[in-house]
């Protein structure tokens, strides 16, 4: 566990999940999806989450932040490895915070939290992604001088 004051008296808390906070994740996956606009898109449920993120040995993890023992907000990673680098890397999937709780360093909590985490872990570099109309694409280059990759294109194939 993490903790750490912040304004005022606020006391945010972050802890990695553990197999009975599947549920509350799966909660939190369609919070952000709503947010995202993207609600009609999930197919997963809290029994996918259970086997893919607690019995696959896919290094998957995520972490909650509490104010007042209330989760609050939330932050799913992975490793991933960069042949550039010849390093790994930590790659950020989601990260929400709840409306009611914005504007109070949560977010820059978790993102610090998972920074530090990736310097410990050796890793040559962090990188997620964010909807162009997403108000926090301001907010992590502001905050943390990351660079958008515009000549980039992410494309993907489901299955």
């Amino acid at each position: 566990m993490f903790k750490e004051v912040t304004q005022g008296t606020m006391e945010i808390t972050i802890r990695e999940a553990e197999r009975k906070d599947v549920a509350l994740i799966y909660e939190f996956i369609k919070e952000i999806a709503e947010f995202e606009k993207l609600g009609d898109e999930v197919k997963s449920s809290p029994e996918i989450l259970e086997k893919t993120i607690f019995d696959s040995g896919v290094p998957i993890k995520v972490i909650f932040a509490e104010v007042d023992e209330i989760e609050v907000a939330f932050a799913v990673y992975y490793f991933n490895f960069s042949t550039f680098t010849g390093k790994p890397g930590l790659f950020l999937e989601d990260i929400f915070v709840k409306p009611g709780y914005r504007k109070n360093n949560i977010g820059k909590r978790l993102m610090e939290y998972l920074i530090d985490k990736a310097k410990q872990m050796g890793c040559g570099r962090m990188e997620w992604t964010a909807l162009k109309w997403n108000p926090a694409c301001d907010f992590y280059e502001q905050q943390f001088g990351a660079k958008p990759m515009d000549e980039w294109k992410i494309f993907r194939l489901s299955f």
